[in-house]
């Protein structure tokens, strides 16, 4: 007996065995970086940041030529492309650093604590892809924040406080041209992001481990604490090539002439370090931790 089917060619059955689908990289990139832009406390920190020249500069101004010492602020007198240099320098030592570790808390410990993180990690995406979304999140809030404080200290220096005719002068007491003057205030904003990219590490390490976005700030806050007492110590000395913080002033230095790279190089290569022990162990707890 024939049948409505009977010649027809035969159609497969879906197989529900196929691997579901993973987005792209760049569209979880692209996702995590609207993620992070539109949080109002990045908004408003990078708001924050815009002010530090500004106030930096109109306090210069106000000052005027009274300073003395030999100083990043005073230097910034009639000298304005100091200001982005001095700012970011000051700004490392614990503004920047807060920005990027709350931007790491949210990452993590912040999805845990409101219950999104179980949806990521149920979803068709690597543990490795969401790790690198996260790093990836973290390093643009260090970008923007580092990018903000120098391009307005540039702009105020020159506005507010005055560019020594288009000139750097420098702390060696030698004046260079605008173009060398902004490759320095380059070069100084490439190192800071690498500074800041170690604090994010770290950050990210301790988000993956607990619920808590405070618990990450008070632990990587403090930790920098720490490390600067220590460096202060004389007796502790021999623990200056572990600490992060250790190398935090070789900033300075792209204000002198001619440049000195070696402290820039040796952080450098200790914050490329920490990022390595950081980034490992995020990715060690984030394939090992349970839905």
């Amino acid at each position: 007996m024939s049948t409505a089917t009977e010649g027809a060619p035969a159609v497969d059955a879906p197989r529900t065995d196929d691997p579901p689908r993973t987005a792209p990289l760049g569209r979880l990139l692209g996702a995590e970086l609207r993620w992070v832009l539109r949080r109002p406390r990045t908004l408003v920190g990078l708001g924050l940041f815009a002010l530090i020249p500004i106030l930096i500069s109109i306090g210069v101004a106000v000052a005027g030529s009274t300073g003395r010492g030999p100083g990043l602020i005073t230097a910034i007198g009639g000298n304005g492309l100091v200001l982005p240099i001095a700012a970011m320098t000051l700004s490392l030592a614990l503004l920047l650093p807060l920005a990027v570790s709350m931007a790491a808390a949210d990452a993590i410990a912040g999805e845990s604590a409101h219950g999104t993180l179980r949806g990521l990690l149920l979803s068709p995406v690597s543990r490795l892809r969401l790790v690198a979304m996260k790093a990836f999140g973290v390093l643009v809030v260090a970008t923007l924040a580092t990018l903000v404080v120098a391009v307005v200290g540039v702009v105020a220096g020159l506005v507010v406080v005055g560019g020594a005719e288009g000139q750097l002068v420098t702390l060696s007491g030698t004046a260079v041209g605008l173009g060398d003057a902004l490759l320095r205030v380059g070069l100084v904003v490439v190192w800071v992001v690498g500074q800041l990219a170690a604090v994010g590490a770290v950050a990210l390490a301790v988000s993956a481990v607990t619920e808590h976005p405070l618990v990450v700030l008070a632990s990587v806050l403090g930790g920098l604490i720490v490390f600067g007492v220590l460096a202060a110590i004389p007796a502790l000395e021999w623990l200056g090539p572990w600490l992060l913080t250790s190398g935090w002033g070789a900033g300075a230095d792209a204000l002198r002439d001619p440049l000195p790279l070696d402290g820039m190089i040796e952080s450098s290569l200790r914050a490329l370090c920490y990022v390595a022990v950081g980034m490992g162990l995020t990715t060690y707890r984030m394939l090992r931790r349970d839905a």
